[in-house]
């Protein structure tokens, strides 16, 4: 299963030659291969994969005093994977990172024990750090729509369209619960004026069909009115001042100058309206399941934990509003 020029292109850069022996680093990339054409994961997640094992690999060399090779990587022990895992702790990663490097290294373990080329038993005896339990932080309705709403940056120094095109984005996070990388690889001709759903393709390039409400419709329509390029069917909807592809680093740069004319901690990011989508209808009686398709999740216990945010939100309302709950009679 041959690697893609781009995919040997992240790998070499990402220095996975360097941490491993040529055999491992030969196993990785056929690694990264079944990443992509059987898993189907994103370019992203594949280079955050080869990523997380380039970072093991080289604890790993300094640990053992060479670039480990299939052989050393079967003789490991628990003790060693700890000794690897501990140099990052001491780095101050968090719980998370950690985690995602187990899970790197185990994922890679699995390809190696497939293609019978050996097991690392020493990663499955390894208990992963414990994450602290986080919850999805949303924004309030009204925070969402002024995020939304154009007006919110009346002024600032920018052109119309622009200003225009920012809040579009922001709709179709909030209105159709996007990801932020969704919405800004919409083609123009994938959201024609007045369709009733717009097809998604998401994580994995698993592709979902997603409602359009009227506000997404009224903010899309502004932006086209007003954006000074052509915006032929197959080329991106969402453009740069320069014409290209809009870069995600500028839509969240526009809802950090917007947090404090709101008031608004730094948990508020477009990715934060995603969250407030899915919370919102879950709060006004949308039944999980929907959310679950609309939100593009493969699993329902990743939509689940949305429930636990709309208790959360309905316990500290309790909390402040009940005369016993505050401690007066």
């Amino acid at each position: 299963m041959a690697m893609s020029d781009q995919q040997k292109a992240a790998r070499a850069a990402l220095g996975l030659a360097a941490a491993a022996a040529p055999d491992v680093a030969l196993a990785a990339d056929a690694w990264l291969a079944r990443l992509a054409h059987e898993r189907r994961l994103s370019p992203k997640t594949i280079e955050a994969y080869a990523r997380d094992l380039c970072v093991v690999l080289t604890r790993l060399k300094d640990h053992l005093g060479g670039r480990p090779d299939l052989p050393a990587l079967a003789a490991l022990t628990p003790a060693d994977v700890r000794a690897v895992l501990a140099t990052r702790r001491a780095d101050g990663v968090a719980p998370r990172t950690l985690v995602r490097l187990l899970a790197a290294a185990r994922s890679f373990g699995r390809h190696l024990e497939r293609e019978g080329l050996g097991k690392v038993g020493a990663l499955a005896a390894v208990r992963a750090p414990k994450v602290p339990a986080s919850l999805p932080k949303p924004v309030p309705v009204d925070a969402a729509r002024a995020l939304a709403d154009p007006a919110t940056r009346a002024g600032e120094d920018r052109a119309a369209w622009v200003l225009a095109r920012d809040a579009a984005v922001l709709t179709l996070l909030y209105g159709a619960g996007l990801r932020i990388s969704e919405a800004l690889g919409l083609a123009a001709g994938e959201l024609p004026p007045g369709a009733g759903q717009v097809r998604v393709t998401g994580k994995g390039n698993k592709t979902r069909m997603v409602p359009l409400i009227a506000p997404i419709h009224a903010a899309v329509a502004e932006y086209r009115n007003l954006c000074p390029f052509v915006l032929a069917p197959a080329a991106p909807l969402f453009r740069g001042t320069r014409g290209g592809p809009l870069s995600p680093r500028i839509v969240q740069a526009a809802v950090e100058r917007m947090r404090g004319a709101l008031g608004l901690p730094d948990t508020a990011t477009p990715h934060a309206l995603r969250h407030s989508f899915a919370t919102h209808l879950l709060s006004r009686g949308g039944e999980i399941r929907a959310i679950q398709e609309l939100l593009g999740h493969a699993s329902l216990s990743t939509t689940q934990i949305y429930t636990q945010v709309d208790t959360a939100a309905l316990m500290a309302a309790y909390r402040a509003a009940h005369p016993r709950a505050t401690g007066r009679t």
